[in-house]
């Protein structure tokens, strides 16, 4: 913790927001894969304890990031990352296919990123 401590605060917030969500991602679809046999309750209780890690991470980064940045650029920074570990869970975890919509998605993110942080 003292090495995250120590970097700038909109790259420690990056950091914790990417570790969570890999969590986030395998607690909401991961059930997919790993438990299609299973009964829907089984995989809400096992999700429901992958997204305990997502929370421990997720919190110290929105309050974190909130010492520098607006609500809004928290929002639009945590949807990028969401984008951005998504995209090769589903490809690489889950066996889609890679589609262009990835991109044009990517890009209107990077619109948002822009809209959100000009006036910072």
């Amino acid at each position: 913790m003292q090495f995250l401590q120590s970097l700038p605060i909109p790259l420690q917030t990056i950091l914790l927001l990417l570790a969570s969500n890999v969590f986030m991602t395998f607690a909401w679809y991961g059930h997919l894969k790993n438990l299609s046999t299973s009964p829907w309750y089984i995989a809400a209780m096992i999700s429901w304890g992958i997204a305990l890690f997502e929370y421990l991470l997720q919190v110290p980064a929105n309050r974190i990031g909130a010492t520098t940045m607006s609500l809004g650029q928290l929002k639009i920074l945590q949807e990028v990352i969401t984008l951005t570990v998504f995209v090769p869970f589903a490809v690489f975890y889950m066996g889609q296919p890679l589609k262009l919509d990835y991109l044009w998605a990517g890009l209107c993110m990077v619109g948002a990123v822009f809209f959100i942080f000009r006036s910072a």
